[in-house]
């Protein structure tokens, strides 16, 4: 009642006293981060008047540092990328110069790359406003009506759609979009941080042959990329375009006071060291904001778990407060882009109160100003992370963001050491746009569109004329001269998955409905798609039914019981080339390229939520191989304490190797399954103890590559994780694994301990 009264009367606790560690001891740590004074810059003279009318009518007097300074270099022809924190109003960067130069130029025309549907429908609306309607953009996308797509072909000046509906739309047709490609002035490409791994490396590769068929029509676009703060900007923005691109930092908006909070849920099985579910904890804390009048998001990491917790607060909120759960909404991929819409704009009008998302609203979508964000679970990067809790305390206003941890080894060792989340430099991107697997199948969609000749060694790189001859051998193009066609009618670009690097897939098929649920790599497609397999899509579950190798097709049903798959695997690795080696006092560092070769020989049922083991299927299935990056070292002998602990050594190297592969994502952005690792006491080339870490996808996309430029700090923080872990033999919060392929078996805690606090001497990492 008191807070009903206090509610009607206005009055609500300031956001940084809700969670004071009295009321709830699940807070780990608490630290408020002070607030940052804005620096502005005038707005430039030349601005078209229309443009220069717009900010005035809207109260805009100056610019921050940054908005010039991209201006400034836009003005002498240069590309930029800026990357500055959320709502630094990163959009007027490049809107400023795009359009002035729109509204000058009748002719021109722009191309606007977003990631995602939902952003670019919320950006078409900024720039209709921003330039009066003088300037007419177009969505065109997957949701896009046939005949809009036409109107948008004929008439767009600034075209805003994604990477996928470039390379298979666009490009390929090129000759109907000729008006477009010979006025194309400017590209802009936001989120760029979004474009890393896969996804960035065939992003690379659209990349390319964009710039390339925009050249055959005689034009030369000036790139304009905006994204999170990364650790490697500009040579990220280098490798996605082919081009130097300068990068603008130095953020001059300001910022507000931000309260960070450390949420532990507490232990309900201290023998085995497991937590309360972080998404009972996380609706808990939204409830609890809520009911203080706190506008919040909270984020998830799948489909499932938004459902699960925004059922978990309606049901928190449906007996005391009816009308707060009527202001409770979840928002995420799948539902219709009308949904989509009505949610985004009752969170903009402030008729939700609160929303729990998926990532889908992590980038720039202007959902209006919040008070708070709850985050549960590692959201895969540092940068990921500061950017959701930039959605909240927009301005100069103050700010309450909740990191809830969960099991996860990463995820612990941030709230046994949160001055290494809070004052750690963020990841650099990585993509390879030269590995095999991606760039011959670009190469191919490349010939497509016009053949292939030595004038684009400048778009395709210096090794393109030895691959289209390696494609022409196979059959794939057709060699005249110097100059490469492609042979038959296909379509290529139609076969390629910007978010895969094989094109040998199997197709998961939900057998019930008959619709095509999404697809997998070959060389993988064993561990995640065998029979009896539990497999998570966007967060729904299936269970694989029956898998035709011959066909590549898995026929899965949704499956609802309350276990999951855990698949073993025999691995074996053989180098194949060495690219970089280091050595320091006996250990040896290499960067390389393997073979790896998998069997999935059975699988384990376990019980969610106690990981129980529910029984074990065999299973006969072949060998698969696919060649990739890895880094590699090996230990010398003399550290390995006595003959006495030699046959602890397969679990201490076993372990050393999980906790490693828990602590590369902080060094490279990507998700731990986006890598695999292999260790043993004698490798037979190497000769010694040996543990591969290896990119998971074949080709390889720089993953490794980030763990070799960083092995001291990547090691120390290792030994950091395992050894902060108050476990006696290994848990899930230190060396155990969920994807490990032998059941975390076996596994040496102690003896590994002692392992890596040797290695940290020897190489200086300690």
């Amino acid at each position: 009642m008191l807070r009903m009264v206090a509610r009607l009367l206005g009055m609500r606790q300031h956001v940084f006293d809700i969670l004071n560690q009295e009321r709830f001891p699940q807070v780990e740590y608490c630290t408020r981060l002070p607030e940052r004074a804005g620096h502005t810059a005038s707005i430039p003279a030349g601005l078209h008047p229309t443009l220069a009318g717009k900010l005035a009518d809207d109260g805009i007097s100056t610019l921050w540092t940054h908005q010039r300074e991209c201006w400034d270099k836009a003005a002498t022809g240069s590309h930029f990328i800026v990357t500055t924190g959320t709502a630094s109003g990163k959009s007027l960067c490049f809107n400023l110069p795009v359009l002035d130069h729109l509204l000058r130029d009748r002719h021109a025309r722009a191309l606007y790359l977003y990631p995602t549907k939902a952003l670019a429908q919320d950006q078409i609306r900024r720039l209709r406003d921003l330039c009066r309607g003088q300037v007419e953009p177009a969505v065109y996308d997957g949701d896009t009506p046939a005949d809009a797509r036409r109107l948008a072909r004929q008439h767009a000046r600034a075209l805003l759609t994604n990477p996928d509906m470039l390379s298979m739309a666009l490009l390929p047709h090129h000759e109907q979009w000729g008006d477009f490609f010979l006025n194309l002035s400017h590209i802009v490409i936001d989120e760029a941080h979004v474009y890393r791994g896969v996804f960035g490396s065939h992003v690379a590769n659209v990349l390319r042959r964009l710039r390339r068929v925009a050249s055959f029509y005689g034009a030369d676009p000036r790139f304009f990329l905006a994204s999170a703060t990364i650790r490697n900007a500009g040579e990220h923005a280098a490798a996605l375009t082919g081009l130097a691109v300068p990068q603008v930092g130095g953020d001059g908006a300001p910022s507000g006071r931000r309260q960070v909070v450390v949420w532990q849920p507490p232990l309900v099985d201290e023998r085995l060291n497991v937590r309360r579910s972080n998404l009972l904890e996380a609706a808990e804390i939204v409830a609890e904001l809520m009911r203080n009048e706190v506008r919040c998001i909270c984020f998830t990491r799948s489909r499932r778990a938004s459902e699960v917790a925004f059922q978990y607060i309606v049901d928190l909120l449906k007996h005391s407060d009816p009308l707060l759960a009527k202001r409770l909404s979840p928002y995420r991929a799948g539902y219709t882009p009308a949904q989509r819409r009505e949610i985004e704009r009752r969170l903009f009008s402030a008729e939700l109160l609160a929303v729990v998302s998926t990532n889908a609203l992590e980038l720039g979508i202007d959902v209006g100003a919040l008070d708070a964000v709850v985050t549960v679970g590692y959201p895969g990067t540092v940068a990921s992370l500061w950017q959701q809790f930039g959605r909240a305390g927009r301005g100069k206003s103050d700010s309450l963001a909740v990191f809830v941890v969960g099991n996860d080894a990463l995820e612990q060792f941030f709230a046994r050491h949160p001055e290494q989340l809070l004052g750690r430099e963020v990841e650099a991107a990585t993509i390879d746009f030269t590995n095999p697997y991606i760039h011959e199948r670009h190469l191919l969609a490349a010939a497509y569109e016009s053949p292939l000749t030595p004038a684009d060694q400048e778009f395709l790189g210096p090794d393109v004329l030895a691959a289209a001859e390696q494609q022409a051998a196979t059959g794939g193009l057709r060699q005249s001269g110097d100059t490469f066609y492609i042979t038959g009618q296909s379509y290529p670009a139609a076969d390629i998955g910007l978010r895969s690097s094989s094109p040998d897939q199997f197709t998961i098929v939900d057998a019930d409905t008959g619709d095509i649920i999404g697809t997998q790599e070959a060389e993988t497609a064993f561990g995640f798609l065998h029979p009896g397999a539990v497999y998570l899509h966007i967060g729904e579950s299936y269970m694989v039914h029956e898998l035709s190798i011959d066909g590549r097709v898995a026929a899965v049903r949704r499956h609802f019981d309350t276990y999951y798959t855990q698949p073993r695997k025999e691995s074996a690795t053989e180098i194949v080339s060495l690219e970089m080696s280091d050595s320091r006092n006996g250990v040896r560092m290499y960067l390389g390229t393997i073979s790896v070769t998998t069997r999935v020989i059975a699988y384990q049922k376990k019980r969610i939520g106690s990981d129980e083991s529910l029984g074990t299927e065999e299973l006969d299935l072949p060998a698969q191989h696919f060649v990739t990056e890895s880094f590699w070292f090996t230990l010398p002998l003399e550290i390995i304490p006595n003959d006495q602990t030699v046959h602890r050594l397969p679990g201490a190297l076993h372990a050393i190797e999980h906790g490693m592969i828990s602590i590369l994502p902080l060094l490279a952005m990507c998700d731990r399954w986006d890598i695999g690792g292999l260790s043993t006491p004698l490798h037979a080339q190497t000769e010694l103890p040996t543990i591969f870490v290896y990119d998971g996808h074949p080709g390889g996309v720089g993953i490794s590559r980030q763990g070799f430029g960083a092995f001291d700090r990547w090691l120390s923080d290792t030994l950091a994780l395992v050894a902060a872990c108050p476990c006696e033999n290994g848990c899930p919060s230190c060396i155990q694994s969920p994807k490990c392929g032998n059941w975390n078996q076996p596994l040496d805690k102690e003896l590994a301990l002692s392992l890596l606090r040797k290695l940290t001497r020897n190489t200086g990492a300690g």
